[in-house]
């Protein structure tokens, strides 16, 4: 939802699923941005592949813990949406209309349609972007990245956290053939017998495989349960990734959740954390995808294992957020508040505060008009899953852009 978001990156491997790469803890600073920072903008990185996403995930985790977002934040979100509803990953000049080289996408659009349901009184901007996301939907029930693209299962788990976030039964939401947001994810989780069974895949690679993959499998369990960024606890462990990998045609979305949460549990059990699925960088630990993981366990009901990777969060993930800026925060607010953690007293680090300081003062907690708040490092996980996106798009990867051929509805 990273990515998934959602955020995350692993488009660069035919698996766009692999989340955001796993920021080190002794990284270097992120070099100067080579554009200008709108002032409503949180973060102080390039915008140009993650502007929207991070607001949008800034927005939210703001409105979850009871603070007021700067009205200048919120116009800057909404100031991004294109006339057809549909809002890209950045745009520089808002006063002008987007033009056929706009790239809009449907992450982009369905984090801000979380973001503005949540804030209120957006209903206008909303059902717009819903209307050109339901027009992206493809044969399969699903949704790719662009509109134009292949289903895959984190573009799909965004579109479900956006529908349900308005009130929408993302089960009624069906194609032009009669497939809903579920028969994508189903069709895309990996078969009992096979190899990371139970797991969800990003996409199938190009001859039909499917490849467990953590970060796929952490936003399809989210979309399978009808969630988005934001989802409570279930203490009833209706999906608690217990018991046999359920397999067939009769897979409900609840046995698919059922059966990426037990694959997930399995995964972190070992470190604590998921790794990075980037080339290179298989070694590092990836907090963002783990973060994310935490929040599709705990909806899952599968509490018990969410203690080690939340454990680890708190001790590894606010210097890494601190690092990879708002989006990141609002990741460890989700997690934080999933599990009924504080995150204003996370691993001794308040998120909250943190957030803020990313981006202009809140109404809440606005400063006197001569002091400024300076805003952290912004390019955050989605920075690089937009980047590999455009990347993989470009050398034409097919099946691993995060985007997914749509047939539009009429």
């Amino acid at each position: 939802m990273n990515v998934r978001r959602t955020a995350a990156v692993l488009a660069a491997t035919a698996v766009l699923g692999a989340a955001a790469p796993a920021v080190a803890a002794d990284a270097s600073p992120s070099p100067s941005p080579s554009v200008a920072i709108p002032s409503g903008l949180y973060g102080d990185t390039d915008p140009s592949y993650d502007g929207v996403w991070r607001q949008s995930l800034a927005l939210v985790a703001q409105d979850l813990v009871g603070e007021k977002p700067a009205a200048e934040a919120v116009d800057w979100l909404v100031g991004q949406q294109c006339e057809d509803g549909a809002f890209p990953a950045y745009r520089a000049d808002a006063t002008t209309q987007c033009g056929s080289g706009t790239q809009v996408d449907t992450n982009s659009t369905a984090a801000a349609v979380q973001a503005l349901t949540a804030l209120g009184g957006h209903d206008a901007e909303t059902v717009h972007a819903l209307r050109w996301l339901k027009d992206a939907q493809n044969a399969d029930g699903g949704w790719g990245y662009t509109a134009d693209g292949p289903s895959d299962a984190n573009s799909t788990s965004l579109v479900v956290g956006a529908l349900a976030a308005v009130g929408d039964d993302p089960e009624e939401q069906r194609s032009e053939d009669g497939n809903s947001p579920y028969d994508a994810l189903a069709a895309l989780a990996v078969p009992c017998d096979e190899d990371g069974g139970g797991a969800f895949a990003y996409q199938p690679d190009a001859k039909g495989t499917l490849t467990a993959n953590a970060d796929a499998t952490a936003a399809a369990v989210l979309g399978s349960l009808g969630k988005g960024f934001v989802a409570e606890a279930d203490e009833t462990g209706a999906a608690a990734g217990t018991g046999a990998c359920a397999d067939g045609d009769d897979l409900t979305p609840q046995d698919a959740a059922r059966n990426g949460a037990a694959y997930l549990s399995e995964e972190l059990a070992k470190d604590g954390h998921l790794t990075s699925a980037l080339a290179g960088a298989e070694d590092q630990p990836d907090h963002g995808n783990t973060a994310d993981a935490v929040v599709a366990l705990a909806a899952a009901g599968a509490t018990e294992s969410t203690a080690k990777p939340l454990a680890w969060l708190q001790e590894n993930g606010p210097r890494w957020a601190a690092q990879a800026g708002p989006a990141a925060y609002a990741q460890l607010v989700f997690a934080a508040h999933a599990t009924g953690t504080d995150p204003r007293d996370f691993g001794g680090t308040d998120l909250v505060k943190e957030l803020n300081a990313t981006g202009p003062d809140t109404e809440a907690s606005a400063a006197p008009a001569a002091e400024e708040t300076s805003g952290d490092d912004g390019s955050g996980v989605s920075v690089w899953w937009f980047v590999a996106v455009f990347l993989v798009a470009g050398v034409g990867i097919g099946l691993a852009l995060s985007t997914r051929g749509r047939k539009r509805r009429p």
